[in-house]
């Protein structure tokens, strides 16, 4: 009786490890998510970055001219005599 116990326990010790809340299978989640988590974090600091960008030209001693003048463009709705405007969708938008 005693080693027919024995081998329970370890069996019930052994898919725990496996299939338990910190099993294995668990623990592949949890780095898939974390790597889930990651990817969006990056994505979250390159647009980020790209806004600081577009905004440090517009403050600040230095003015980016090509910046204020795209951005005025757009507030007004307005283009110039001699350029092409080529539309796009709303799903689309470049900021």
């Amino acid at each position: 009786m005693l080693p027919v116990l024995f081998l329970a326990c370890c069996g019930y010790f052994a898919w725990h490890a496996v299939h338990g809340e910190r099993g294995l299978v668990a623990m592949e989640q949890r780095e898939r998510d974390i790597a889930e988590a990651t990817a969006d974090r990056n994505r979250a600091m390159a647009e980020l970055a790209a806004m600081e960008r577009r905004v440090n030209g517009l403050r600040g001693e230095r003015l980016d001219r090509d910046q204020l003048e795209e951005r005025a463009r757009q507030l007004l709705n307005m283009v110039g005599q001699h350029e092409i405007v080529v539309p796009y969708g709303a799903d689309r938008r470049l900021f």
